[in-house]
């Protein structure tokens, strides 16, 4: 077998996965994605996609950082959220993960909310709180899901043309 298909189907596992872990957030989703981009590109010898789109595909990569970060604590900023709060967010999303897919979306949530509530005691700024942070990191999932995609197209259109 050549090793270049062997870095291809790499290249490709690393895609899939990394489009996955924007979703999963055990995950380095959208850093994924751009490395299996690179090892593609370098494996074709840069002769299909050049340092033009993989500049692109990098500032992709760094901007789905950005909405990431921002768009979580914006959602938690916004409704008011303690340091605990988001703290806790942190944590029930990795708990989450031991739950499948249903604990992913409802462990952020439950984490802001438990913080909140060591931090304040008060139940109804602990569930504006919970359900805030976990609109910002659905926002921030969705925005990398899209970026992570327009990288694919972006990527293809530049292997094909």
């Amino acid at each position: 077998m050549d090793i270049n298909l062997l870095y291809y189907i790499l290249a490709s596992v690393l895609i899939v996965i990394g489009i996955a872990g924007t979703v999963l957030p055990a995950l380095p989703g959208v850093p994924l994605v751009f490395v299996g981009m690179l090892l593609a590109a370098w494996t074709g010898d840069f002769q299909q996609v050049g340092w033009m789109p993989l500049v692109a595909l990098g500032a992709l990569t760094v901007l789905s950082l950005l909405v990431d970060f921002a768009a979580t604590a914006m959602g938690a900023k916004r409704v008011g959220a303690s340091r605990l709060a988001l703290i806790g967010a942190m944590i029930g999303t990795f708990a989450g993960l031991m739950f499948g897919f249903v604990g992913i979306f409802v462990g952020p949530f439950v984490g802001a909310l438990v913080g909140e509530l060591i931090d304040t005691r008060h139940m109804g700024k602990a569930t504006r709180v919970g359900l805030g942070t976990w609109i910002g990191i659905v926002v921030g999932t969705v925005l990398k899901l899209g970026l992570a995609f327009a990288m694919l197209g972006l990527f293809l259109l530049a292997w094909w043309l």
